[in-house]
């Protein structure tokens, strides 16, 4: 029934591009100048909504059309990096709110004088993870210090994960003697914030030493599920690559991702540039970036992914 309904609303979305493509034929067919306020921005809509059509094409992964789980991670560079972490969770929020996605703050662990430590988002919507697993990995920010006296240039990392939610519990099976269980006092910035209760839960997976721990919601049963959550789609994410290491070893080829790599930099001083470093794709204007324009990085990966996959069939063929 799924399937089915993502295939009806597909056909119906191309139909009404289909029909808005034949009522502003007719429309300029007249040859009146007056429509020509109301046909420009119809044109630019509807060119838009293909070219957006046109890139869901490249999502074409066995997940692809499902919910993410965002985490971003603080890395090296004390309290600048945490605050660049703190950039980066606004930076994607603003991003699925201009693309009408539904977040959910599922962990978030604050930074000692700035920023935060560790966050975890939910993104639920349609392609949601497609179009979220370009991001994957470690981003650089480059950058006159706020927190540094003498205002020095400082280089901070910070790593985002990406995964896709498991809704098929047939997926991912978990043996729940398998899982070592905490119940312990959410932490928080003090006064109000901190609970009397114990709520936050920290889950263990024994067999893969997997931790993930939940502690935003005010209910251990929300905290709980969404653990569980987390943990299914860590699962599955050590699954696959387990099967595509597999796959690259039968091909002679196989390069693991480690912290270190920086998939893009966000250069702020001494000039202003952001760079992905896996297509090359740059923008200038920083400050729009950073309000969540990210769309022209994620469809140069998709494309860049869908050109290499193309390049090894032929290879292989």
């Amino acid at each position: 029934m799924k399937n089915l309904a993502d295939l009806r609303e597909e056909i119906e979305g191309w139909e009404g591009i289909e029909k808005r493509i034949r009522d502003t034929l007719e429309l300029a067919e007249l040859g009146d100048e007056s429509l020509r306020p109301d046909l420009e921005p119809e044109v630019a809509a509807i060119e838009n909504e293909v070219t957006q059509r046109e890139l869901a094409t490249l999502l074409s992964g066995p997940y692809d059309k499902g919910n993410a789980i965002l985490t971003i991670n603080s890395g090296a560079g004390g309290t600048d990096s945490q605050d660049w972490a703190a950039m980066l969770q606004r930076m994607y929020l603003r991003w699925a709110e201009q693309h009408g996605y539904q977040t959910e703050i599922l962990d978030f662990s604050e930074g000692e004088e700035a920023g935060i430590k560790t966050v975890t988002i939910a993104v639920n919507g349609r392609y949601a993870y497609g179009y979220l697993r370009a991001e994957k990995g470690v981003h650089r920010l480059v950058r006159l210090s706020p927190f540094d006296s003498a205002h020095r240039r400082h280089t901070s990392f910070a790593q985002v994960e990406v995964l896709p939610e498991v809704n098929d519990d047939n997926e991912i099976e978990i043996n729940p003697d398998e899982l070592r269980i905490d119940i312990y006092k959410s932490s928080g910035a003090g006064g109000q914030n901190v609970q009397k209760n114990a709520t936050a839960v920290r889950i263990t997976h024994l067999p893969t030493g997997l931790v993930v721990s939940c502690q935003n919601e005010r209910s251990q049963m929300q905290n709980r599920e969404n653990a569980m959550r987390v943990l299914k789609a860590r699962l599955l994410e050590i699954k696959q690559e387990e099967q595509n290491k597999q796959l690259a070893e039968l091909r002679g080829e196989y390069v693991k991702t480690e912290w270190g790599s920086q998939i893009r930099s966000y250069v702020l001083h001494p000039y202003q540039m952001v760079k992905d470093h896996r297509t090359e794709y740059e923008m200038g204007n920083t400050a729009a970036v950073l309000d969540g324009d990210l769309d022209g990085f994620i469809e140069a990966y998709l494309r860049s992914n869908a050109a290499a996959r193309n390049g090894s069939s032929s290879n292989v063929n």
